[in-house]
């Protein structure tokens, strides 16, 4: 009983190592299939980030907002 055990967890063991190799190549070989078409449809540049706005206005907000609750 043990040893059909120790049968069943190696081949177990064996289809899943098999599996991620399989994974692995189709993985690469996408990656190269892929990349052939990268002249066809280039991804975009990266747009760059608007500058956050002054704090200027959020200091009188802040006095406001701290001025409301002060006075109910």
């Amino acid at each position: 009983m043990v040893g059909q055990g120790v049968v069943l967890m190696l081949a177990g063991m064996g289809i899943v190592y098999v599996f991620l190799v399989v994974l692995i190549i189709v993985t690469k070989a996408s990656m190269g299939f892929i990349a052939n078409f990268n002249s066809i449809l280039p991804q975009d540049a990266p747009k760059k980030k608007l500058p956050a706005p002054s704090a200027a206005g959020d200091d009188a907000d802040v006095a406001l907002a701290i001025a409301v609750a002060l006075n109910g």
